[in-house]
């Protein structure tokens, strides 16, 4: 697979096949793969806290936001939610900017996962003081993102904005998730 092509897969999966759960040592290779990415300054401030049994994903989803632009739908449900979770976080002690880290760290674990044939979604938008107490995670470590990772159970479709160049993500009839992109004609400035 080319490159474009893996990064046309590693779409923002929100539904997962969630019996299919993801061993450790899977989440392990997909961390060993970005904690070999550039790091400003070389500095390294990122790790990492996997979560892949069942009890330790249901206790994480409550505290996570699904696909702000779908207003009325709450997020996965039973059997969609996600199999495993990668907290992404800071070593404050190390530095206290790694935003730009944690963005090619993750974007690396989605592509390595798309490989695969999981699917990912990076939450943001998450309860990051209910996560940091509910797993215990010292006060030195800043919360960055949380990755759901799974089986993809969901299918996605990218297509060209239309003209009016709205980009808001919708789901058809069909419950087919579709994603509007930008014409590079349109992000390319200049000749």
């Amino acid at each position: 697979m080319s490159l474009e092509e893996l990064v046309v897969k590693a779409r923002s999966y929100r539904r997962f096949a969630e019996p299919q759960r993801l061993e450790r040592k899977t989440l392990e290779f997909l961390v060993n793969v970005a904690r070999r990415v550039p790091s400003a300054g070389n500095r390294q401030p990122l790790r990492y806290l996997l979560l892949h049994e069942a009890e330790a994903c249901a206790r994480m989803f409550p505290y996570l936001r699904w696909a702000g632009a779908l207003k009325d739908w709450g997020g996965p449900k039973e059997g969609e939610r996600p199999a495993a979770y990668i907290i992404v976080l800071t070593d404050t002690d190390v530095s206290r900017e790694a935003e730009c880290d944690a963005g090619i760290a993750a974007q690396t674990i989605q592509l390595a996962a798309a490989e695969r044939g999981f699917g990912m979604c990076m939450l943001g938008a998450i309860e990051r003081p209910k996560i940091q107490a509910e797993f215990k995670v010292p006060e030195r470590y800043q919360i960055v993102l949380v990755l759901a990772l799974g089986v993809p159970a969901e299918k996605i479709v990218l297509e060209e904005a239309p003209a009016s160049g709205d980009v808001t993500y919708y789901r058809d009839a069909h419950d087919v998730h579709h994603v509007p992109k930008r014409m590079l004609k349109d992000i390319v400035l200049g000749d």
